[in-house]
C-alpha cells in the first residue's frame, strides 16, 4: 500500500516538469520551422531580410512610334453607336493607315447625339488635351434632325474651324446631307454650309461623310441611321483618300 501511493506521488509531482518540457520541445518544434521558413525566403547565406522599400513600377515602353496624331471629332456617327469600339471608323482607319506604313495614332472624340452647339463647347479640350495634327471634323446630323436654323450650324462649324486652325491643326471637314422630310428649302440651305465653309477656311472637303452606305439597308443597323461594321469599312474607303492628302500636307509642315 505504501510503495503504491509513494509511487503515485511521485507522478504527481512530475507532471507539471513533464508538461513544462512538451511546452519546451513544442516552442523548439517552432521556432526550427519558422527558421527553416525564412531560409527559404531569403536564402541560406545568413544574412537579414532585407529592409522593406518603396519601389516605383517602370514606366512601360512605348510599343509603336507615331508620326503623328488624327482626332476624330463628331457624334454617334464617329463614335461608332451600336458597334464595337475597334470596329468604329476611328479604329479601322488606324489599321488601315497602319498597314499602309503611316503610322500615325486615331483618337475616337465621338460623342453620341451631340449637336454642332456640343462640338463647339468641347473644341478647346480637344485641342489641349489630345493634341491633334489633324482633325476629322463629322458634325451637324443631329442639328438637322433637329430642324435647327441652318445658321446657327453654319456659325459653329465656323467657329470650331477657325479655333483648330489658330492652333495649327489641319482640318478634314466631312459634309452631311439632311433627309428631304423638312422641306426642299430646309434641305438646300444645309447642304450649302460644308462646302461654303470649306472654301472659306481652304479645307480637306469630304463631299459626303456616309457616300455609299446611306440608305443601303445591308451595311445599316436596324434604325436605318448608324452603319454596321461592314459599313463602316465602305466610310473608310471613303475617307481614306482624303487622310491621306492631310497626311501629305502635315508630313510637308
Amino acid at each position: 500500500m505504501d510503495r503504491h501511493h509513494d509511487d503515485g506521488s511521485a507522478h504527481a509531482v512530475n507532471r507539471p516538469a513533464r508538461k513544462r518540457c512538451r511546452r519546451r520541445r513544442l516552442i523548439n518544434l517552432f521556432a526550427l520551422a519558422l527558421l527553416a521558413l525564412l531560409m527559404g525566403l531569403y536564402g541560406c547565406s545568413g544574412k537579414q531580410p532585407p529592409e522593406k522599400t518603396e519601389t516605383h513600377p517602370a514606366t512601360p515602353a512605348p510599343t509603336a512610334l507615331f508620326d503623328g496624331t488624327i482626332v476624330a471629332m463628331g457624334d454617334s456617327l464617329t463614335a461608332g453607336l451600336g458597334v464595337p469600339p475597334e470596329e468604329a471608323y476611328p479604329a479601322q482607319l488606324e489599321r488601315r493607315l497602319q498597314a499602309a506604313g503611316h503610322h500615325y495614332r486615331v483618337i475616337n472624340a465621338g460623342v453620341s447625339g451631340e449637336t454642332s452647339s456640343g462640338a463647339l463647347s468641347r473644341v478647346d479640350w480637344v485641342i489641349e488635351s489630345l493634341s491633334p495634327d489633324i482633325v476629322i471634323l463629322e458634325t451637324g446630323a443631329n442639328d438637322g434632325l433637329r430642324g435647327t436654323d441652318p445658321s446657327l450650324l453654319e456659325a459653329n462649324l465656323d467657329e470650331i474651324v477657325t479655333r483648330l486652325q489658330a492652333h495649327h491643326v489641319r482640318v478634314i471637314l466631312a459634309g452631311m446631307l439632311m433627309l428631304p422630310n423638312l422641306g426642299p428649302d430646309y434641305t438646300r440651305a444645309f447642304a450649302r454650309i460644308y462646302p461654303s465653309i470649306a472654301e472659306k477656311h481652304d479645307l480637306i472637303f469630304i463631299p459626303f461623310f456616309l457616300e455609299g452606305v446611306a440608305g443601303k439597308r445591308r451595311l445599316n443597323q436596324p434604325d436605318q441611321l448608324h452603319p454596321t461594321a461592314q459599313g463602316y469599312t465602305i466610310v473608310v474607303d471613303t475617307l481614306l483618300p482624303y487622310v491621306l492628302d492631310a497626311i501629305d500636307r502635315h508630313r510637308a509642315g
